[in-house]
């Protein structure tokens, strides 16, 4: 069944792509935000006297002018800490609302029916760009018995706020004043980096874009920042035939899957595999003592048969072989995923396997 499904992967003519999916502008990128909060309003489900806990509605008080006693420590049985994350959109405008995850730091069960108290959302630079506040929904749920029985559905300390967050801060991009732009490849290939160049020349005109290295096209951009992204905008929906992928063959090694693409060629090899059967198989015979005999017991006496077969099968691959005639000259053998894997290794070292061969 395996075989099939990777004869199922068989090579098909490369087609044209949109430049947009093939990579994105640089700067034009999602950043990360994290911070850290109070999640209030649980029913006896949170930190209890985690420090974190009791700190953080401290916080909370104080930032009220309510200054609790120093010696008193506020129960938190309904309050949580917890990690606040969330992902800035490239563009992202002040006033733009951005969903937000909120996870449990400390021994929270749950936090359904919570509601986050406003937190900051700071980026790597340390700046705060965005505000998280609201109630939470969790799809987990928790259930503890008297008896210390305990039933747990998914994660319950983890929840999301829809548009949780309002965006405070915009990101720099820089785009709007550099000399020109930057479009970076999602996989470095120096072909496709040629062809997306050479395909952006030919709509803008010579001299436009060209390939700093097997990822990087570098275009020469307007100064006005609107036809900066008109040109964008065309460039982003520009058609391109990306290179074929290069020969690879995947192994997992844990399960048995094979994945070959259909650049995958081999030279002219011979594979035998053999399947080695033992059948072992058990033939008692009952002994009856003789007529009248006092002394003599019915015994049973032992009759085991061992077989063993091991044909050897073998089958050859021809020179510049494709994707399709190496499963069918596999399938001919008769082998197992676990086979498999130790033919194309073998081949692989033979020099046969003209391909890469990554085991995960």
């Amino acid at each position: 069944m395996l075989l099939v499904l990777v004869f199922g992967l068989a090579a098909s003519p490369a087609q044209a792509e949109r430049v947009k999916d093939l990579g994105t502008f640089q700067g034009l990128r999602v950043n990360q935000l994290t911070g850290y909060g109070i999640v209030v309003g649980l029913a006896g489900t949170g930190d209890d006297n985690l420090e974190y806990a009791t700190l953080g509605v401290r916080g909370v008080a104080n930032r009220f002018g309510l200054a609790l006693p120093p010696g008193l420590n506020p129960a938190t049985r309904n309050a949580a800490a917890v990690m606040v994350t969330a992902e800035l959109p490239a563009f992202a405008k002040p006033g733009q609302r951005i969903d937000v995850t909120v996870s449990a730091l400390g021994q929270a069960r749950s936090l359904r029916g919570g509601t986050l108290v406003l937190a900051p959302l700071i980026g790597a630079d340390g700046q705060i760009y965005a505000m998280a506040q609201g109630n939470l929904a969790v799809g987990g749920l928790g259930v503890e018995g008297i008896d210390g029985s305990t039933t747990t559905v998914n994660i319950p300390s983890v929840g999301r706020i829809a548009g949780g967050a309002t965006v405070e801060r915009a990101v720099v991009t820089g785009f709007e004043n550099s000399p020109y732009l930057s479009f970076n490849l999602d996989q470095a290939d120096l072909t496709t980096a040629m062809r997306v160049a050479d395909a952006i020349n030919a709509e803008f005109g010579d001299g436009m874009a060209m390939a700093d290295d097997g990822v990087s096209i570098r275009i020469a951009a307007p100064a006005s920042p609107q036809q900066r992204v008109m040109m964008m905008s065309a460039i982003e929906n520009i058609a391109v035939t990306p290179a074929e992928a290069a020969a690879r063959v995947i192994v997992n090694a844990r399960t048995g899957t094979v994945v070959i693409n259909g650049a995958v060629r081999i030279s002219p090899a011979a594979v035998s595999h053999g399947t080695l059967t033992v059948r072992v198989e058990e033939d008692p015979l009952v002994v009856q003592p003789e007529p009248f005999s006092r002394r003599a017991e019915t015994a049973i006496e032992e009759d085991s048969t061992i077989e063993i077969d091991n044909p050897p099968v073998g089958a050859s691959i021809a020179r510049g072989a494709s994707l399709s005639e190496i499963v069918e000259s596999i399938n001919a053998l008769g082998a197992a995923p676990s086979d498999l894997v130790a033919i194309l290794e073998a081949l692989k070292q033979a020099g046969a396997l003209t391909a890469e061969l990554v085991i995960i």
